[in-house]
C-alpha cells in the first residue's frame, strides 16, 4: 500500500478505526426489540456511516412501519451512551494513522457519528492528538453516501480533494468518497482489504 502521493488521509470512524460496531448494533438490537420490529444484523451494518435520525426512517421504509423516527432515534442513541465500553482501536488502519502522522500528513476524520459521540470516543481511544480535523453529522447537511462528508474533512484540513484518500468500511461510504473525487481503501473485518480509486 503506496500513500506516498497524498497529503490528506481521512478515515471514517465507526468500524474503520475504532471497533465500534458492535457497540452501535447492540443498541439498535435492544431498539428493535422495545418497539417489536425485526431486526437484521447485516442490513442494519450496511448503513453504518448514516446518521441515527436516517437509520430510523429507513427502518420505516424498509418495513413499511409508522413509528415516530425521533423516538427511535432518541431510543438508540440512550442505549448507546449507557454502553460503558464502545469499542477498541484497530489495529491495522491505526498503524496507517500512525505512519502517516509520522509522515507530517493531515490526518481528519469523516463520520456519520454525532459530535458528541465522536469526541468521547475519540478522546477514550486516544486518537485525538493525531487528528487535525473531525467531520460528524452535525456538520453537514447531507450525509453518506453524499460527498459532504469528505469534502468538507478535506476543506478543513487545507487540502484539495484529489490529494486524499478515504479509510471505509461500508458500501455507503465509499461511494461517498467516491463521489468526492477521492480514491478509497475498504476495510473489511478489520483489515485494509480492496482499494477503489475515484
Amino acid at each position: 500500500m503506496d500513500l506516498a502521493k497524498y497529503k490528506g488521509i481521512i478515515f471514517d470512524m465507526d468500524g474503520t478505526l475504532v471497533d465500534s460496531m458492535p457497540a452501535h448494533l447492540n443498541a439498535w438490537k435492544e431498539t428493535c426489540e422495545a418497539f417489536d420490529i425485526p431486526f437484521d444484523r447485516e442490513w442494519f451494518y450496511t448503513l453504518g456511516g448514516m446518521p441515527t435520525i436516517k437509520t430510523a426512517y429507513a427502518i420505516n421504509e424498509k418495513y413499511q412501519l409508522d413509528c415516530d423516527p425521533v423516538l427511535l432515534a432518541e431510543s438508540k442513541l440512550r442505549i448507546f451512551d449507557d454502553i460503558p465500553h464502545k469499542g477498541d482501536v484497530i489495529p491495522a488502519t491505526f498503524n496507517v494513522l500512525k505512519q502517516q502522522k509520522a509522515l507530517s500528513k493531515k490526518i481528519a476524520i469523516g463520520t456519520g457519528c454525532q459530535r458528541r459521540h465522536a469526541d468521547e470516543l475519540l478522546e477514550v481511544t486516544g486518537l485525538m492528538p493525531y487528528l487535525d480535523a473531525v467531520v460528524t453529522s452535525n456538520d453537514v447537511e447531507n450525509h453518506k453516501p453524499n460527498p459532504d462528508t469528505f469534502l468538507e474533512a478535506a476543506k478543513r484540513i487545507g487540502i484539495e480533494p484529489k490529494d486524499c484518500i478515504v479509510f471505509e468500511d461500508t458500501e455507503l461510504g465509499r461511494s461517498a468518497a467516491i463521489s468526492a473525487g477521492m480514491d478509497c481503501y475498504l476495510v473489511t473485518g478489520g483489515q485494509i482489504a480492496e482499494f477503489k480509486s475515484a
